[in-house]
């Protein structure tokens, strides 16, 4: 009985996020930005990315965007979109590249649960070379300054703040709903300030605020974690849907404007 709740549950989510992508991607073919896909080199592998870039007149920073667990979705697509539009080069891999029969990625992976278990597949390792790839990739292009922030999702949440322990070189790192980690001698490697985005309602997750501030604070390392009352897991998501609930609708306008001033500031 358990597992047949279970799966529909599964189901219900996976129909919600599918529905999701429809408005998302809807907003990206009207975006008016130059939106490119880019095979960047990463030793033997090859990370498919999605590269937006704004229209500004000078070179501008690079944000490279942390998927979720579901993947190079349309709606991390739309993201980096609006980073773009926000005036930052936004690049997105999808780090579930080579991972498809084939040697496909989130696309061809196809369900839910394909790209669910090719990411709890993944090895730190490799997530750490990948985006180290990325990084150079975006730091080399012409329209860039050579700065360079990360911004995570959920599970990508947690590997923007795992990222942060390894480069630091990073100006920034953004932490949405992710966890951090627990090994101060990682934590005592990061150098960039780390930005955290957490909703009231999500436990799960923002239980291990107060673990994570203790152990920035010891290693002497900025941590500015925000919890946005009444909002819950994927509020970035779920507050841009045109369904939204007020609380993550409300949860989603002010973090997108504290993305801004962050920003602004690298």
């Amino acid at each position: 009985m358990k597992t047949t709740f279970a799966r529909l549950v599964l189901l219900l989510l996976t129909g919600a996020l599918l529905q999701a992508q429809d408005w998302a991607k809807a907003r990206l073919e009207k975006s008016p930005r130059h939106l490119e896909y880019v095979k960047v080199k990463q030793g033997a592998r090859e990370v498919n990315c999605f590269v937006a870039y704004p229209e500004v007149k000078d070179k501008a920073p690079v944000v490279v965007v942390i998927h979720e667990i579901f993947g190079l979705t349309d709606w991390v697509r739309g993201v980096a979109d609006q980073l773009a539009e926000a005036g930052y080069i936004a690049i997105t891999p999808d780090l579930l590249s080579g991972t498809a029969p084939g040697g496909g990625g989130t696309a061809e992976l196809g369900s839910g649960d394909a790209v669910r278990k090719a990411i709890s597949s993944l090895s730190p390792d490799q997530i750490t070379a990948d985006l180290d790839a990325v990084v150079a990739y975006g730091k080399g292009l012409p329209a860039a300054n050579g700065k360079v922030a990360v911004a995570g999702f959920c599970w990508g949440g947690g590997q923007s703040f795992r990222y942060a322990t390894h480069n630091p070189d990073l100006k920034a790192a953004l932490v949405f709903y992710g966890t951090g980690p627990e090994n101060p001698a990682e934590l005592a490697k990061i150098k960039a300030p780390v930005h955290g985005f957490y909703g009231g309602n999500d436990a799960h997750v923002s239980a291990t605020i107060p673990k994570s501030t203790e152990l920035m604070k010891a290693a002497g390392k900025s941590f500015d974690p925000v919890t946005y009352e009444g909002a819950g897991h994927g509020f970035f998501r779920a507050g841009e849907a045109p369904d939204a609930n007020a609380p993550n609708k409300k949860a989603r306008d002010e973090a997108w404007k504290r993305v801004r001033e962050i920003l602004g500031k690298l």
